[in-house]
């Protein structure tokens, strides 16, 4: 499928900023209706008759020859159909400008670093994750150490003073994230977190026209140990702030334990960004939502050294400088 302009027949998009269906073309607004086309992993595009080859789990990308976004039914209908998403919040040039300003102070960078023939070349992806929501009973026990010092006198004394602690605790886990793709590494797609979960919406295809997509790569099944992690790390923080105070705590017994568990599918927005650098890919990923950042900027060895000497230029020149002015003297 793919979203024609009522007006004017052109690609409708939705526009981030517009928070709506948008032509670039005409430039109308909430213009959009969904037009079908084959859907097959190498398929036709239904506005130019071009063929568009995909990638085995892509289920959404643009026509090389006209430039239309396509949305391929079959990956996001059925058993690959998103219950959830979150649409992209940040647009193209709102990102390109968060790039500049987090990395302008990059003294060292390539020049072309942040240019915007560079920058031109972000894309949008909708990345599939598993969301998992867990109820769970947890419980602490332990020995608590309480220690005072004091002075009286000239003397020192001190107290120790030992506790029983016992906790237990019910603790509702909601939509955890954990992504479902191979293409994005896990380590960047648990940085870019965390997502605002109230701009959550139901899935609907329109909100893919203008970005690229992905089914998920993984079941639920296989990637759960993440998501029980996360889950096990914050519930152990949560009863170590319940018995905070004390100088220091043994445990004796602890455990988590699920009671009941949902999984959930959705799509999540991330703006990518590669910069090739000396046949190396400097890759920066952005929260489409929030605009936070994950990424290190590439370091020119040119222009440090062009910097250095430049440097050393002016300290040889003032010194020079000095040197006459004192001869005068």
């Amino acid at each position: 499928m793919y979203f024609r302009c009522k007006n004017c027949g052109g690609n409708a998009v939705y526009s981030p900023e517009r928070h709506g269906m948008y032509c670039p073309y005409c430039e109308s607004e909430e213009s959009g209706e969904r037009a079908e086309g084959q859907t097959a992993s190498l398929t036709v595009c239904p506005n130019c008759g071009g063929e568009v080859e995909v990638q085995e789990h892509t289920s959404a990308t643009q026509c090389p020859y006209c430039d239309s976004y396509l949305i391929f039914n079959e990956r996001v209908e059925g058993r690959y159909a998103p219950q959830m998403m979150i649409p992209f919040q940040m647009g193209k040039e709102t990102c390109k400008q968060s790039l500049r300003d987090k990395f302008k102070k990059c003294l060292f960078a390539p020049t072309d670093f942040l240019s915007e023939a560079r920058l031109n070349g972000m894309q949008g992806y909708y990345v599939p994750y598993w969301f998992y929501d867990y109820d769970t009973a947890c419980f602490f026990q332990g020995e608590g150490t309480k220690i005072k010092v004091w002075r009286s006198g000239d003397k020192e004394y001190t107290e120790t003073s030992f506790y029983d602690i016992n906790r237990s605790m019910d603790i509702h886990f909601e939509k955890i994230p954990v992504d479902a793709s191979e293409q994005m590494p896990d380590d960047v797609m648990d940085l870019i977190a965390p997502f605002q979960y109230g701009q959550m919406v139901n899935f609907d295809p329109k909100y893919m026209s203008g970005f690229y997509g992905e089914k998920y790569n993984m079941e639920a099944d296989a990637v759960e140990t993440r998501a029980k992690s996360l889950m096990k790390a914050d519930a152990e923080k949560l009863l170590r702030e319940s018995y905070a105070g004390y100088s220091a705590v043994k445990t004796v017994q602890q455990d988590v334990r699920v009671k009941g568990a949902r999984t959930t599918y959705g799509l999540l927005p991330v703006w990518k960004y590669i910069y090739r650098y000396k046949d190396q890919e400097y890759p920066f990923y952005v929260n489409g939502q929030t605009g936070k950042i994950v990424g290190t900027a590439p370091f020119s060895n040119g222009k440090f050294m062009a910097y250095v000497g430049t440097l050393w230029a002016c300290l040889t020149a003032m010194l020079a400088l000095l040197q006459v002015l004192l001869g005068l003297l």
